[in-house]
């Protein structure tokens, strides 16, 4: 695997396809619908998202299995059918003719589980209710090769690329090759390479966590800022944007820490993001100092929660996380 790879090529035009898609059911999105709790949107983006993704995989690599998070049995039964028109319409839009069966097909490609030599995972949205809100979500694409990952994607569509730049964001990392940002909406643009911050002093850390206290543990991360003194105002965002944060220095360090006992992470939260932090020169692990295994099938069993930093204060950060384990997630 090299840094211009032709799995690379068309992993970053399969993301920048469901991106357009994303954005264009995104700003079809009212206050009225959002008033009313009216998931659909994320819904018919989530499948659509995953139907242009894995039909551009299965083109290019038809032998490549694919661990993505949606399947399209919901979209087979009668009660699917007005949202399998929506999908469809949007995959047209978007450049992909096909019918529904066809457009079943693809979504149903992303349904591996398995563990395999070479496989993809993916999740069409992460972020589901960041994307309601019109706030951050990501696309996230990885190719895992006996267990590593070696190629991380991510598009952020509402993250804007630098300080008072255009919105929208393509971020990639190839295993030995680095990390790098991309405006998402100019392809022909000179990559930037992504670097994490020199912080070493853990009173100056800035976290980053999820919004959503239900996704990691608030009360948990703030006795660690506590214990470590930091003064600073966490930065918190939804979806593996914030992988990309930490990865180009807009936050030191990002905590998933488990709400619950026995929880198993799902690899398509993570993947596209891990690689895009250890290639811009940070660390990532579990909270317990081990390495991510990507060789469980669908889920990181063997792992607990994630610790992403700058790598300069990784074991301060693992040890205050032990220091102040609740009881109840032993």
């Amino acid at each position: 695997m090299n840094g211009a790879s032709p799995e690379l090529s068309v992993g970053l035009e399969a993301v920048r396809r469901a991106a357009r898609l994303c954005q264009h059911v995104q700003s079809g999105i009212t206050p009225e619908a959002l008033a009313k709790k009216d998931k659909s949107p994320v819904t018919i983006a989530d499948f659509g998202s995953q139907a242009l993704i894995c039909r551009d995989l299965m083109l290019a690599f038809p032998e490549d299995p694919v661990i993505g998070e949606e399947g399209a049995d919901e979209l087979r039964a009668e009660s699917g059918t007005e949202f399998l028109e929506r999908v469809v319409a949007e995959c047209r839009l978007a450049g992909a003719e096909a019918g529904p069966t066809e457009i079943c097909d693809w979504i149903d490609r992303g349904g591996a589980d398995a563990f395999s030599r070479r496989f993809w995972t993916l999740d069409p949205i992460d972020g589901t209710k960041g994307f309601l809100r019109g706030e951050q979500y990501a696309i996230s694409l990885a190719l895992i090769l006996d267990g590593q990952i070696e190629i991380g994607i991510l598009g952020c569509p509402n993250l804007p690329f630098a300080e008072g730049q255009e919105t929208g964001v393509l971020a990639w990392a190839v295993r030995g090759f680095g990390a790098w940002q991309q405006p998402l909406g100019n392809p022909d643009a000179q990559p930037v390479a992504l670097q994490v911050t020199p912080t070493s002093t853990t009173r100056e850390l800035v976290f980053c966590e999820s919004v959503e206290s239900g996704h990691s543990s608030h009360g948990w991360s703030g006795q660690i800022a506590e214990d470590l003194q930091i003064h600073r105002e966490p930065v918190r965002m939804d979806s593996q944007c914030k992988y990309l944060a930490v990865a180009r220095g807009d936050a030191d360090v990002y905590l998933r820490l488990p709400t619950r006992a026995g929880y198993e992470e799902k690899i398509w939260d993570h993947a596209g993001g891990v690689l895009l932090v250890e290639e811009a020169g940070g660390q990532v692990t579990d909270i317990n100092g081990a390495v991510s295994d990507f060789r469980q099938g669908s889920t990181l069993a063997k792992n607990e929660g994630m610790v992403a930093s700058n790598g300069r204060v990784h074991p301060f950060i693992l040890q205050s996380i032990q220091r102040h384990r609740p009881a109840e997630s032993t």
